[in-house]
């Protein structure tokens, strides 16, 4: 499965497809492999259809996609674990994979033992996984059950140790399937410490996972794949918020969101926002020189908006009030302001939410706040033709930068709880500030330096 023809390259997918052969009693598949090819009695399942793409090294490429979009089955033929039906997969450099971490693990063996195993069949040798031992249990940290049959194990444990070791194999490409939501919060910022270490030395990292956040912080690069199709590629935030939107599309309405996204590929590979190509210091720089003052810029406006299909409300007219009302989006870093939007319901709902987040450039979800924690903010019934104007006060706490405002509305509409309407990237604001500061980062937690010199004599 290796290839020689362009060493920048780590992964290329050429055409591949898998399909599934489905049979809906098990004789069938006995009669099947007798009388071969003269009568069926299996329905074709087609996981992947036609997927092509190239992951070049060094890179991080997150995939994303609905339950059942053929995302595992892909990293599977990856892999060289499923073969594929149609295609060619060509992969350049040792591979390490966290797909179904401990599957491959004896329940008759110690942790020790399977230790050994599964860095073996990983590639290292018994003088490489000597030298790496204390380093797995540490990261596993499961104490003296290492010495123990693996059957004694809990789930998490052992997820802990099949974990330790795929990661501890130095990989120049590393493939993970969903694996960052095992275990505790601080395991799992083990694991993303560790990844981050992976990436910095240009290892090739695979991504595969559910949560828009991870997808949006670790990777460089975004593919979408729905019902065994490659959707579109892009950057992580595009493709997360394309990916939001076929998530909440209504069922009749799902094929055509489908064919909009397909339609827009071409569009994916370049930036959406005038500033999403450059650096933070290049960012900076620019805020720097403008004017530092509160203001409305008409010429700054958000081109990455996502509207999710609406079940009974819309909303309208977001923007970033002054306490005195007017309206702005140049924001002076310390300030309070409110963020409002209407809401108008064209069906009667209840249990009424509303919502507001703020992100970076980037698609990182910095925080927010939804109605839903104050009983008194929670609309028991609004009749349709309703019109409600929401407001929410904040204080910018942000350092100089561009950063996105989504919106949402969500409750009961018969019978089922949902997103009546969002939006994201509804609106974008500029924050502006002195650059004598001492804040660093996005978030200015008004730190203050004191600096005390000892005079030692």
């Amino acid at each position: 499965m290796s290839f020689k023809e362009n060493n920048e390259i780590a992964i290329k997918l050429d055409n591949l497809s898998k399909c599934f052969q489905i049979y809906n009693k098990p004789h069938h598949r006995l009669i099947q492999g007798l009388i071969g090819g003269k009568k069926q009695y299996f329905k074709e399942f087609w996981a992947l259809k036609d997927v092509s793409f190239e992951i070049r090294k060094g890179e991080t490429v997150g995939i994303i996609g609905r339950n059942g979009s053929g995302k595992s089955t892909l990293l599977q033929i990856i892999c060289g674990t499923l073969a594929s039906t149609a295609g060619k997969v060509d992969v350049n450099g040792r591979v390490a994979a966290l797909l179904e971490l401990g599957a491959g693990f004896n329940p008759e063996f110690t942790g020790r033992e399977n230790v050994y195993m599964n860095a073996t069949i990983l590639g290292l040798s018994r003088d490489e996984i000597d030298a790496k031992y204390d380093d797995i249990v540490a990261f596993a940290d499961i104490g003296e059950f290492v010495k123990q049959p693996v059957k004694t194990y809990s789930s998490g444990m052992m997820v802990r140790l099949a974990f330790a070791v795929a990661i501890n194999v130095d990989p120049e490409i590393l493939i993970v399937d969903e694996a960052l939501s095992v275990g505790d919060e601080l395991f799992q910022r083990k694991c993303f410490s560790r990844i981050e270490t992976i990436r910095a030395r240009g290892a090739t990292i695979l991504f595969v996972s559910h949560s828009g956040a991870q997808i949006i912080e670790l990777c460089d690069r975004a593919i979408l794949i729905d019902s065994g199709e490659k959707l579109a590629v892009g950057t992580p935030k595009q493709m997360v918020g394309r990916y939001q939107q076929l998530l909440y599309a209504p069922a009749d309405k799902r094929e055509a969101i489908r064919e909009q996204i397909r339609h827009k590929t071409g569009q994916f590979g370049t930036a959406v926002d005038s500033t999403e190509n450059k650096t933070d210091g290049d960012l900076v720089s620019d805020l720097y020189t403008q004017e530092q003052q509160e203001r409305f810029d008409p010429e700054l406006k958000s081109s990455s908006t996502i509207e999710y299909e609406s079940h009974g409300a819309y909303i309208e007219s977001p923007a970033v009030l002054t306490l005195a009302g007017e309206q702005v989006n140049n924001l002076i870093s310390g300030k309070t302001y409110r963020y409002t939007y209407t809401v108008r319901f064209t069906e009667s709902v209840s249990n009424v939410r509303f919502g507001m987040l703020i992100k970076t450039i980037s698609g990182v979800e910095l925080g927010g706040a939804t109605s839903d924690k104050l009983a008194s903010s929670e609309l028991i019934v609004v009749n349709k033709g309703t019109l409600i104007h929401v407001e929410y006060r904040f204080t910018c706490l942000l350092n100089p930068g561009l950063y996105f405002l989504n919106a949402g509305v969500s409750g009961n509409i018969l019978g089922e709880v949902k997103y009546l309407h969002r939006i994201i990237d509804a609106f974008c604001f500029r924050v502006v500030g002195d650059i004598a500061g001492y804040s660093t980062g996005i978030i200015d937690f008004a730190c203050f330096p004191e600096i005390f010199l000892d005079n030692i004599e």
